[in-house]
């Protein structure tokens, strides 16, 4: 049986021992770890910036999956990567030419990928499929953390798995927003292949116990 990846979000936890928060990420089991950037104007927080990711970069092993919620993405992808970034993913609605960036990425080394909200559908991003490594959907509108994730939502997963498997691409499916041990079931029966989870996971006493729970192991 193929288990999800786990993306704990860095935006749940005490910003001021971050460090700690990072070493927990890696010590949990979880794969990677996933970093909001937002710019107050796509998204109206602020939250940190490439720097904050470079600092955090030499104490953390997992995958650093950066998730730029930012109004102009393709001024953020080269210092984001060389701050540390394994993959670094975009929103649909904050830009024209996504293709050229998703180019931008690939050539700095790193996996690309597309964000879409909750009011935006899959059609949207149809003719993008083929040249992205992964398709983040969110599951609440974007911006803050605690909030329930919108059942609907996970359609969208259940057509993008349908779609690569018709016509072999092989991005990978990650859902973002209101993921806990009550919802990751029916993430995982929707076929996503990446949860992110956020202040769950922070919360969570015993976080290998919650890792193995949200994989469904």
């Amino acid at each position: 049986m193929k288990y999800p990846i786990i993306a704990p979000s860095i935006l749940s936890a005490d910003f001021s021992i971050l460090l700690e928060a990072g070493a927990q990420i890696g010590e949990s089991g979880a794969e990677w770890t996933h970093l909001d950037v937002m710019d107050g104007v796509f998204v109206p927080p602020i939250t940190f910036g490439a720097k904050m990711v470079e600092d955090l970069r030499p104490y953390n092993n997992t995958v650093f999956d950066v998730h730029l919620m930012t109004s102009r993405p393709e001024q953020q992808i080269e210092t984001f990567s060389k701050a540390g970034a394994d993959n670094i993913t975009f929103h649909a609605e904050a830009v024209v030419h996504a293709n050229k960036i998703l180019g931008q990425i690939r050539d700095l080394g790193k996996k690309a990928g597309i964000s879409i909200v909750p009011s935006t559908p899959v059609d949207s991003i149809k003719e993008l499929l083929s040249f992205l490594d992964l398709v983040l959907i969110m599951t609440v509108n974007p911006g803050y953390g605690g909030q329930k994730l919108i059942d609907q939502c996970l359609e969208k997963v259940k057509t993008l798995v349908q779609i690569r498997e018709e016509m072999g691409y092989n991005y990978l499916v990650s859902v973002d927003g209101g993921v806990n041990t009550h919802t990751a079931p029916l993430v995982r029966d929707a076929g996503a292949d990446i949860l992110v989870t956020g202040s769950t996971f922070f919360k969570a006493e015993d976080k290998k116990a919650l890792i193995s729970l949200l994989k469904g192991i």
